[in-house]
């Protein structure tokens, strides 16, 4: 019978206190049946002594009444199963206390188990790196929809030069420079208030020019601040990417001092190419695509100069990938930034070196090599090595022959360094080389490859002495058109303060095919003429 049943029953059954129905004589300290009186009274005394010892009740650590047995019947009622021993039998004492709750501490730092000072170490965090290769590949993801996966194709000019090698063509870009990577994510990652009030950018370079064309595709808007000795062209093309041109100055620093003046009375962001760590992971993009496209890498070639962006952020993505594979870097022997810094053990400026042509290297001439990417290249570049501007020359002049393709002076210093024959060491490996970029005005261009021309001996100059009678003009003539070689221009001069009488002295600019047709020709003429001289290059 439940609890329930056996409460209604007793109110009817009885005169005065209620009968207990169903329980044993023991069960009279029961708490359920006991009337108010016998509840609030005092404890029966003088138990019998076969009947089992009393426990005393102890609520926070004060004795109290007698503990009241429980029948098990009645607690199989309220759903529990026990045995009985669990509740009639012994039970143990257990003091409690009442603690406050422990006041709290606002910017409390943790509490640590401090150990004996003989025990305890000076625990240094780690420097965190300055360009991780996470960077890099969050950069990858961030630009693939705004930059095209240039190609690394075999170059035919492999095997004249005994190795394999893959030209990594950065020039193929929309502006033709691979700044372009670190450009875009550069501008990605500006907040939005910003991109909405606009970026400023100053000087004609490969970095205006990305800017240019991409914060215009963003939406962002832009002004590009100039020096009057700019070529029209190049101001209709940043005019033609939808920017805001303004001309000023006469030098390159006049337009970056006033860029920087409206950039700061405007609230526009003055965007200048340094070595942070956001354009560096742009960058080091190439470094991630060559070793997907050239399996079994041993060697990168990455031209260098300024600041060395693309060779410090290429070689991080490199070494990350693969320390096996050797990188190198290629400097212009006229402005070696990178390899007197190596050499001194810190980074120096570029105002300790006097350009010898600035209108080849004006975008490696402008910025100086910051401290972070020194530290890199001392980490991740395996080589330095410095190259002539005549093998500059050269190397354009392969690309237009052998590539079908017009490149600048920095973008071919990687393959000029092979063609000066300064890496003997990649012979017979797959070495891959970065073709930064192909920015050069187009009466530059042709400078470029008529000196590269008479550099590959394959343009001469030459004079002779004839005999001022009929035919010995012709004869000459007849000579060249044998030994097939290609007149460029011709020079007849019969009147000459130190002319021999009756003499006329000829001077010839000729086009040979090679070095072995132009030996070819001297020989020729050198037993026809005894009076033949080569005018040095």
């Amino acid at each position: 019978m439940n609890f329930a049943a056996q409460f209604i029953y007793a109110k009817y059954v009885g005169d005065g206190l209620p009968s207990r129905v169903g329980f044993s004589d023991g069960d009279e300290n029961d708490p359920f049946w006991q009337s108010e009186e016998q509840r609030l009274g005092s404890a029966k005394q003088g138990s019998s002594s076969s009947s089992k010892t009393s426990c005393n009740r102890v609520c926070n650590g004060v004795a109290g009444r007698p503990h009241t047995l429980i029948h098990p019947e009645r607690m199989k009622d309220f759903g529990i199963d026990e045995e009985v021993e669990t509740v009639n039998g012994d039970v143990k004492t257990f003091e409690t206390k009442v603690v406050a709750a422990p006041e709290i501490q606002l910017m409390d730092p943790p509490k640590t188990n401090k150990k004996p000072d003989s025990e305890s170490k000076a625990v240094v965090p780690p420097k965190p790196e300055y360009l991780r290769f996470e960077d890099i590949r969050a950069a990858a993801l961030n630009i693939q929809s705004g930059i095209q996966k240039t190609p690394c194709t075999y170059s035919r000019l492999s095997k004249q030069y005994s190795m394999e090698i893959f030209l990594k063509k950065e020039h193929l870009h929309y502006t033709g420079s691979v700044k372009e990577r670190g450009v875009l994510y550069l501008l990605n990652s500006m907040n939005q208030e910003q991109q909405k009030k606009g970026v400023i950018v100053a000087t004609d370079c490969s970095f205006s020019m990305a800017v240019a064309h991409h914060a215009v595709e963003l939406r962002i808007p832009l002004f590009v601040i100039m020096p009057a000795s700019v070529a029209q062209p190049r101001l209709r093309m940043y005019r033609d990417y939808g920017a805001m041109v303004i001309s000023y100055g006469s030098t390159a620093r006049d337009s970056l001092k006033h860029a920087r003046h409206l950039a700061k009375e405007n609230g526009y962001l003055s965007l200048e190419e340094d070595d942070s760590a956001v354009y560096l992971a742009g960058l080091g993009t190439v470094g991630m695509e060559i070793y997907e496209q050239v399996p079994k890498l041993d060697a990168v070639i990455v031209p260098a100069g300024g600041q060395c962006n693309l060779l410090v952020g290429t070689a991080a993505a490199i070494k990350h990938l693969n320390s096996r594979i050797t990188v190198i870097g290629v400097e212009p022997e006229g402005f070696p930034l990178l390899l007197q810094s190596l050499k001194t053990g810190s980074p120096v400026t570029n105002d300790l070196y006097s350009m010898p042509n600035k209108k080849l290297y004006g975008d490696l001439f402008e910025h100086s090599l910051g401290l972070d990417s020194f530290q890199l290249a001392k980490k991740c570049v395996d080589k330095v090595i410095s190259v002539r501007e005549e093998d500059s020359l050269v190397a354009m002049l392969r690309f237009q022959e052998f590539e079908h393709s017009t490149v600048d002076t920095e973008g071919a210093m990687g393959l000029a360094a092979i063609i000066a024959g300064q890496l003997p060491e990649l012979k017979g490996k797959r070495v891959a080389v970065v073709v930064s970029s192909a920015n050069m005005d187009l009466d530059l261009i042709r400078q470029c490859v008529d000196r590269a021309l008479v550099l590959d001996d394959r343009v001469n100059k030459f004079t002779v002495q004839l005999g001022d009678f009929p035919g010995d003009m012709a004869k000459l003539l007849d000579v060249l058109a044998r030994e097939d070689i290609k007149l460029l221009d011709v020079c007849h001069r019969r009147h000459g303060d130190r002319g021999d009488l009756f003499k006329a002295q000829v001077e010839c600019v000729v086009e040979t095919r090679d070095k072995t047709q132009s030996v070819q020709l001297r020989r020729t003429l050198s037993e026809r003429y005894p009076t033949l001289r080569w005018l040095d290059r």
